[in-house]
């Protein structure tokens, strides 16, 4: 007698969600529907072994923009335990609407053998053309989201032509009255601006205005948000002092990218003033606290810090007139606002670089020094894990606000019509969510790397006490990259005569495959 086969049962998760709370009180809303549409495809597949699970995944109120979602997690959690074998939503973009997020649970649902299906777009991914429709359908998302942003870019360039204010935090000299859109000039921040042109003119240096601003108590511009923010009112520092003397606002123009367009709003600064500004600042030049090149080979660039300051030392030289060159790390802070604000100053290159590869030589001759060291690597990658763990929290909080806010945005565009203050409000939205977008990659990559970079203690130690013979076989360039792997950071207290080295865990490994290089030359 031929026995009858058995269909495996196949465990169907429904997964619902919708942006806004708007609607999710009615007896009857649009997660109701999508649950429906979705038992009934399930039932349709009865013969095929298809069951439809209990529990309801819902998400009402949620971006699809991240992931954190409640329903999502405890359906991500529940497939980790085994208890699905499929997920069936209504649109693919109701599980996720980001290329990157979508990207990731795909890659989970393969691990643990959990297909994906759309019931309105007719694809699974339990074969490869199913797959391959989902990829086009990401694509062509991920390029309406491109089109709606460049569209968005356009309105704006547009608006800045026609020399009107785009939005955004206005400048120094000017405000926004609410319910308006056009930059009016404030008459006391308005005397504040003419007076810093004229000072830089007197004093013919930036550091020297920053001086007088600090002895005035004068910061940059305060601004209250719509939604309450307090932002700006810092100290000037040379970099926003010339940004402030060369913005084109002043003159009651416009700038976009390269090009200036005549503004709605009055000019502050006379354009005589402003001519002679321009002129004396070609003239004199500009550093802007931009970075310096490292030209010299300066072995501790980007590693080494002014701790009183907590700001980076940068590399920097004088040329005496017998041709010899000295070389300094030079705070930052003391660079930017004047010697008088920094207790280090600076520091000879020479000296701070030779001690601190003395350092490493003596961890490498102490093997007991050599595994403190390398202890005290591992809590800091395990602080800093921890870190990037919280910062991807706050992101994706950040995201899923953002998301929100941009919904509501889009939502109320048709009827501004090419509101300016909209689109500039439109247009920040889409920059901080890409930004994010791109930090949280960032963060999760570096997770990883510093997840699968522990050493062994023992194996650091024997690593070390080579390290004299393998820095000598270096040339310059490569000993500065060597140490750039090596090392997180150093701080300098001028003021203590102290120095601090952090170490890279993985850095060890960078110079065990270093010697084994050497050892098959």
């Amino acid at each position: 007698m031929k026995k009858t086969e058995t269909k495996k049962t196949i465990r169907c998760a429904i997964y619902t969600r919708k942006s806004t709370e708007e609607g999710l009180d009615q007896e009857f809303n649009s997660l109701d529907a999508q649950r429906g549409s979705a038992e009934n495809f399930i039932a349709s597949q009865e013969g095929e072994g298809w069951v439809a699970l209990p529990t309801h995944y819902d998400d009402g109120g949620f971006t699809g923009g991240n992931m954190d979602r409640p329903a999502l997690k405890q359906m991500m959690a529940d497939i980790d335990r085994g208890k699905i074998d499929c997920v069936v939503v209504y649109k693919v973009d109701r599980l996720s609407r980001s290329l990157l997020d979508f990207s990731r649970i795909m890659d989970e649902f393969e691990q643990k053998k959990v297909s994906f299906v759309s019931v309105t777009q007719q694809f699974n991914t339990t074969c490869s053309m199913g797959r391959l429709t989902l990829n086009i359908l990401l694509s062509f998302a991920q390029f309406e989201r491109e089109i709606i942003s460049e569209r968005t870019r356009d309105k704006i360039a547009a608006a800045r032509r026609r020399g009107k204010w785009s939005g955004g935090m206005p400048v120094l000299g000017y405000t926004v009255p609410e319910g308006t859109s056009k930059l009016v000039v404030d008459p006391m921040e308005a005397d504040r601006v003419r007076a810093i042109f004229d000072l830089y003119l007197e004093r013919k240096s930036l550091l020297g205005v920053v001086a007088e601003l600090d002895r005035r108590c004068w910061v940059a511009k305060q601004w209250t948000t719509r939604k309450g923010t307090q932002r700006g009112g810092r100290p000037f520092c040379k970099t926003s002092l010339h940004r402030l003397l060369t913005n084109v606002t002043y003159l009651g123009k416009l700038r976009y990218k390269d090009e200036i367009h005549e503004g709605e709003h009055e000019a502050i600064v006379d354009e005589d003033v402003w001519k002679k500004v321009q002129a004396l600042m070609n003239r004199n030049g500009r550093s802007g606290g931009g970075e310096v090149k490292n030209k010299f080979g300066a072995l501790l660039r980007g590693l080494l810090r002014c701790k009183p300051c907590d700001c980076t030392m940068i590399p920097s030289h004088s040329t005496k007139p017998n041709g010899k060159r000295y070389r300094y790390y030079v705070c930052a802070m003391a660079q930017k606002r004047g010697w008088a604000n920094c207790p280090t100053k600076s520091v000879p290159a020479g000296e701070i670089e030779n001690f601190v590869v003395d350092q490493i030589r003596c961890i490498g001759r102490d093997s007991d020094l050599a595994r403190k060291v390398m202890e005290q690597a591992e809590v800091q990658s395990r602080t800093q894990i921890a870190a990037l763990a919280n910062e991807e929290h706050l992101l994706l909080k950040n995201l899923s606000l953002w998301q929100t806010q941009l919904g509501e945005v889009l939502r109320k565009l048709p009827a501004m019509g090419e509101d300016s203050v909209m689109l500039g409000i439109l247009a920040d939205l889409q920059d901080r969510i890409r930004d994010g977008e791109k930090r949280l990659t960032t963060i999760r990559i570096e997770s990883d790397q510093l997840a699968r970079s522990k050493v062994d203690p023992d194996s650091a130690t024997e690593t070390l006490a080579h390290f004299d013979d393998l820095w000598q076989s270096l040339v310059p360039r490569e000993q500065a990259e060597l140490i750039q792997m090596l090392i997180q950071m150093i701080e300098y207290d001028g003021e203590a005569g102290k120095i601090s080295i952090a170490f890279h865990p993985s850095g060890i490994g960078v110079i065990e495959q270093r010697l084994l290089a050497g050892a098959t030359e």
